[in-house]
């Protein structure tokens, strides 16, 4: 009999000879570190992770006595903190950072979407060895980028264990989006759980953790909705396949608590605020297994940066930030109050909490959690007859916004969040702005400083091919120089009008298309696919709030790299839900090939998930340029959450050599086989 601990420890459910002997074990365990009188971290007042700024820093690795639940346990931290300090950092410095292992087992930190040589990107096995017990490993690395970032652990569990931390990097010259303060908005998944067994449970019964169930009421609501006879058949599909349309997320609030900035929502952080001001919010999912829905009920938010690189600002009410995301929103509270900053975990299983508020001691109303969201037929890759009307990205209706010579156009969202206005695009379009009305603040094109930029592993060199115009940083023209983040001081090496696209499309060389088969790594190949960018998730559809949409995520600078891909790579997202068995193609990672990339190529990777839950896909190394229709201005990204049965692509330019990870950043997902190697060369 399976049961959780959080619940049996509430004396509702028997405990099992399982758990009866997992708790001996923890119990033990936790006996033996002589607690004492100590106070364990996280049962004092709210928690924010102190702040490091420099070009040198030094961060420990150890074990710290934490408690979340009402119940001690063990978390890894990084300088007694957990999350671990924000590490603030300015672009154009060279930086060190000393980490040492206090911990009796090997450990790792990998700076999650830096662009840094391989050798220093710190996964395990791969681009280092990782750092044993007792020794300290020097990272250096110049900051070619800016934007809000953040760190965890690539050794086995230890990010769940809570080796996480944000990074804050300042850009060059003047930030482009204003505010006057601005808070770390750190959402993580706890669970007292170790993670060993959480992993064997998932192994032994996928839905281990999944309390929601169908119920009769369910059935007949949805007979009501639906009709008998479709309702009966949906129900037979879903058995067939050995799932419930509840599976949602794989580890939920049954086990899970689910923090901000490190406090349980009984703790409650909170962030000040003086009445008019504009307050950036960096919203980072650190969570191993949790995609959240953010609001700030009485505040409308306004996203401006999304994975670390600018965007068109978006007003919105809510969003979902997938696990590894980042979102940067600017709120402005015009009143003497305070505001809950709610984050729901995507199955409605328990949320996380914080407050802003213009004076300490204030609180606000936490709202009722929305109902836990039912999957459809499309999660099977059905074909959907009430999907008639649904705008679906594909390339029939792609913006090509960005193009010379065009009128950029938003797309307009079902949401309604899109409020860009049409713009000139006359002369060379520069982020955005015509070369005559550039905004440059104080200085003149000759004046701005191009600043240091990676070249193949010296980063601190600055080779003449990106010297286009005086100031202006660009890639080369082979991309075997690494491109410089698109910013306000940033210029394409090439563009292409409507015309030259569609015979660059014409010449592309398409990836042979994947044939899959059920057996046993593949428990199901959707009928179809669909790209769905103006879908908001399951859950968030239609519930009467702005919610943002990948559709809306349009760059606020032109992208550098503007040459055409060469080549598709095609990749299916595949799993055996029953087995708890990921993979890409049908494969898992022990027995998959390399992925190759020639330095310099071009690449359009396009993703079909074959399986019923979404998967936040990582490349380590290399941006991710997701194709959502903006052209020229589609968005920068590190991670990109596909849903079920969705197909999404992206270009990505292999301009950093060196062995990359690629991979679903589900934890559970990864160590079950969703991993492959990225080589560039």
């Amino acid at each position: 009999m399976y049961k959780n601990d959080k619940t049996e420890d509430r004396g509702i459910f028997p405990v099992s000879r399982r758990r009866f002997v997992q708790g001996l074990a923890t119990g033990g365990a936790l006996a033996a570190l002589e607690w004492g009188g100590l106070r364990a971290f996280g049962e004092a007042a709210p928690h924010t992770p102190p702040t490091l700024s420099g070009k040198h820093f030094e961060l420990t690795i150890d074990t710290l006595p934490v408690n979340y639940t009402g119940k001690r346990s063990v978390a890894t931290a990084v300088n007694g903190s957990v999350p671990g300090p924000i590490l603030r950092w300015k672009e154009g410095d060279s930086i060190t950072i000393a980490v040492t292992n206090r911990l009796k087992e090997p450990t790792s930190i990998h700076w999650h979407s830096i662009r840094l040589p391989s050798d220093m990107d710190g996964v395990p096995g791969l681009s280092f060895s990782g750092i044993a017990p007792g020794e300290t490993f020097h990272y250096r690395f110049p900051v070619v980028q800016n934007g809000t970032a953040w760190y965890h652990s690539h050794s086995r569990f230890q990010e769940q264990l809570g080796l996480i931390g944000a990074i804050i990097i300042e850009p060059r010259h003047k930030d482009p989006i204003e505010f006057d303060r601005e808070y770390v908005v750190f959402l993580s998944d706890w669970t007292d759980t170790n993670p060993e067994i959480l992993f064997n449970n998932l192994k032994e019964q996928s839905n281990y953790y999944n309390y929601h169930r169908l119920t009769l009421p369910d059935f007949i609501s949805e007979a009501k909705r639906n009709g008998l006879r479709r309702t009966i058949s949906d129900r037979l599909m879903w058995a067939k396949m050995n799932m419930s349309p509840m599976d949602i997320l794989d580890v939920t609030g049954s086990t899970y608590t689910y923090l901000l900035n490190g406090n349980n929502p009984t703790t409650n952080w909170t962030g000040l605020f003086k009445s008019g001001e504009r307050i950036r919010l960096r919203f980072i999912n650190g969570s191993s297994m949790t995609a959240f829905d953010v609001r700030i009920p009485g505040l409308s938010m306004t996203v401006v940066q999304a994975d670390g690189n600018d965007t068109e600002p978006v007003k919105v009410d809510e969003f979902r930030i997938a696990v590894a995301e980042t979102y940067d929103v600017i709120v402005q509270p015009r009143d003497d109050a305070a505001y809950t900053i709610f984050a729901q975990s995507q199955d409605r299983s328990g949320y996380a909490r914080g407050t802003l508020a213009s004076r300490m001691g204030m609180t606000a109303a936490v709202p009722a959690m929305d109902p836990v969201p039912m999957r459809t037929m499309m999660a099977m890759g059905m074909p959907m007859g009430n999907m008639k009307g649904m705008k679906m990205g594909g390339m029939e209706g792609m913006n090509m916004s960005g193009v010379d010579g065009m009128t950029k156009k938003d797309m307009s969202a079902p949401n309604g969040n899109s409020e860009n206005k049409e713009q000139d695009m006359s002369g060379m379009d520069m982020g955005g702005q015509s070369m005559s009305g550039m905004n440059m603040g104080n200085q003149s094109m000759e004046e701005m400083d191009m600043g240091s930029h990676p070249a193949k592993h010296d980063m601190a060199t600055k080779p003449p091919e990106m010297q286009g115009m005086a100031g202006m940083e660009m890639g080369n023209s082979t991309g075997t120089i690494p491109f410089p983040q698109p910013g306000p001081n940033t210029m394409p090496i090439m563009s292409m009008s409507m015309a030259e696209m569609k015979r660059a499309e014409a010449k592309l060389k398409p990836s042979n298309p994947v044939k899959l088969h059920t057996g046993p790594q593949i428990d199901n190949v959707p009928m179809e696919v669909t790209e769905r960018l103006n879908d908001p998730g399951i859950g968030l559809e239609n519930n009467g709030r702005r919610v943002l949409t990948y559709a809306d995520l349009r760059a606020r600078y032109r992208g550098v790299d503007g040459r055409p891909p060469t080549r598709e790579i095609e990749l299916h997202l595949t799993g055996n839900m029953e087995r708890f068995i990921w993979g890409f193609n049908g494969e898992k990672f022990s027995s998959a090939e390399p992925i190759h990339m020639k330095l310099g190529e071009r690449i359009r990777i396009v993703l079909v998930n074959d399986t019923m839950m979404e998967h936040p896909i990582h490349l380590h190394g290399l941006w991710s340029e997701l194709e959502n229709g903006h052209g020229a201005f589609n968005p920068y990204k590190h991670t990109i959450n596909v849903k079920p049965a969705e197909r999404v692509s992206y270009l990505v330019s292999a301009d950093t050599p060196g062995h990359w990870a690629f991979h679903c950043h589900l934890l559970y997902h990864m160590e079950a086989g969703m991993f492959r190697t990225v080589v560039v060369s």
